[in-house]
């Protein structure tokens, strides 16, 4: 007798990894809705193939989600849709370089998305600081690229991070230098005008005598 549950059960599997798969069309979508800031489409995508695919998906280009949400067009959306994608990626697609070599954070900032740059260098479990020294094919920094797009605010506030962050370092470099002074006990004698000698033991800015 043909074992039917077995076979019933192996249906069932095939057809949750049918529907767990995403086609391309699929993957192209989801990269429009990164793009254009549809934060319910991006949602859909999940639900329907959970978040795993998010970290592989690439264009032609090989620009991810988040090289996408760099092109978006500045609105209210934008940190939403950030917000939400974040914590289900990698923090390492936030260093993610195109064909280009251009990460995210170029992204941004050639298009003067303060919002977004800044929660992508501040996201806590990402690369911080050091997305701004990568360098693309062009030889450009987010940094760059930002002066070059003429946007000063933008440039401002990334070399903000650069010389807060050269301040920490210099602190922490002069918290190891510094010498730490132990206190020493001293004893001295003393003699008074009768000839009796009296011991002091000074130890840091306390003493005693004997």
């Amino acid at each position: 007798m043909p074992n039917l549950v077995s076979s019933e059960s192996d249906e069932v599997s095939i057809l949750v990894d049918e529907e767990m798969t995403p086609s391309s069309d699929d993957n192209d979508d989801v990269l429009l809705a990164g793009r254009y800031g549809n934060l319910d489409d991006i949602r859909d995508y999940v639900t329907a193939h959970g978040s795993e695919p998010l970290a592989t998906i690439r264009d032609e280009n090989e620009n991810c989600i988040l090289h996408m949400h760099g092109f978006l067009i500045s609105n209210g959306r934008s940190i939403d849709v950030l917000e939400y994608l974040l914590p289900l990626l990698p923090s390492a697609l936030l260093a993610a370089q195109n064909s280009a070599k251009s990460t995210p954070l170029h992204w941004a900032a050639l298009n003067k998305h303060l919002a977004v740059v800044q929660k992508l260098v501040e996201y806590p479990d990402g690369p911080g600081i050091d997305l701004i020294d990568i360098k693309n094919t062009a030889g450009h920094t987010p940094l760059g690229e930002a002066e070059l797009a003429e946007w000063d605010e933008g440039a401002t506030w990334l070399v903000k991070m650069m010389n807060l962050d050269a301040e920490d370092a210099e602190k922490e470099k002069g918290g190891d230098d510094e010498d730490v002074e132990v206190p020493q006990d001293i004893e001295v004698e003393i003699e008074d005008a009768e000839g009796q000698v009296a011991k002091m033991t000074i130890s840091g800015a306390q003493s005693k005598s004997s």
